[in-house]
């Protein structure tokens, strides 16, 4: 069963709780079973979809991305009340890309398949264990470890 992007991301006018319930109820996780797998206390996922939290700090924004299968761009969007543009895929050239630094603006068109500026072929996964990218911060892929720079396994 395949997940669309849609489904992931975030409705505009969506709250951190209601979009924060949505991907957990889509997963089939309870509020305990989310809290364990984003390594953040029961108390916090329940303040969050009670919506008595509007904002998230960096471990439990991370967490809760990696739990729920989502970068946590949407996070950041659903939490600032903004729309999420185009992002559906974070895409990176394992070439010229440095983790930790913004992608270049046009690996985030949703047509681009190859680096503007060295030709090799954008990855949107980790070469390790094929999951998706769920930021541009991080230079390990948090679900296996393996560097995003590294080359696909053949």
């Amino acid at each position: 069963m395949s997940t669309s992007a849609s489904e992931l991301a975030p409705n505009p006018e969506e709250s951190l709780a209601d979009y924060v319930r949505r991907q957990r109820e889509r997963l089939g996780l309870s509020q305990k079973e989310l809290a364990e797998r984003a390594d953040i206390h029961l108390q916090s996922v329940g303040k969050i979809e009670r919506g008595q939290t509007q904002r998230l700090k960096q471990q439990p924004k991370n967490g809760l991305a990696i739990a729920l299968g989502i970068p946590t761009e949407y996070l950041d969007a659903v939490c600032r009340k903004v729309p999420v543009h185009a992002i559906a895929a974070l895409k990176f050239c394992p070439s010229c890309w440095i983790p930790g630094t913004s992608p270049d603006p046009l690996w985030t068109e949703p047509r681009s398949k190859f680096c503007c500026l060295c030709g090799t072929q954008l990855r949107d996964r980790c070469a390790g264990c094929n999951s998706r990218l769920t930021s541009h911060q991080f230079r390990f892929c948090p679900h296996c470890g393996s560097s995003y720079k590294q080359t696909p396994r053949q």
